[in-house]
């Protein structure tokens, strides 16, 4: 994949992120760090799916999202969910939920088949990602978040 290619599609999905902060109301203030948690999440996904097959590049992809909403929830002292939300809106499979009810619309069943596993596999792993990474203490965010990297 070129180099272009993937700094072109990591700052749409920065620009997608910031317009998906503001339709959720999110403080103008926090805009940039969400464009910057999603432009991250793409990047990640678009690097790791050059070499982790499957919907494990979507888990790890969700799993740093969730990691840099955390930290910079800490940061910015408000909720993680203001960075979450909106940063995993790139991730999430449309074009295969779109195919998937085509198939069923159309009665193409082999469509319905192909295109539904994978959009459910995906979601599956961004909602693991999700669950995995809200598991950790949150001491370690705070740790992580004041201490050592952003003095």
């Amino acid at each position: 994949m070129p180099y272009n290619k993937i700094i072109i599609e990591c700052l749409a999905s920065a620009i997608g992120t910031m317009a998906f902060a503001l339709l959720f109301s999110v403080p103008k203030k926090e805009y940039p760090y969400c464009g910057f948690i999603g432009l991250a999440g793409w990047l990640a996904y678009s690097l790791l799916k050059l070499c982790v097959p499957g919907p494990a590049g979507i888990f790890l992809a969700a799993s740093t999202v969730v990691i840099l909403s955390r930290i910079f929830a800490v940061r910015r002292k408000c909720p993680a969910s203001i960075f979450m939300v909106p940063g995993l809106f790139p991730l999430v499979p449309g074009a295969g939920i779109y195919w998937a009810v085509y198939g069923l619309v159309s009665s193409d069943g082999a469509e319905l088949a192909n295109s539904g596993r994978g959009a459910l596999s995906d979601a599956v792993a961004i909602v693991l990602g999700i669950v995995i990474v809200s598991e950790l203490p949150q001491s370690l965010f705070s740790f992580i978040g004041k201490k050592h990297f952003f003095k």
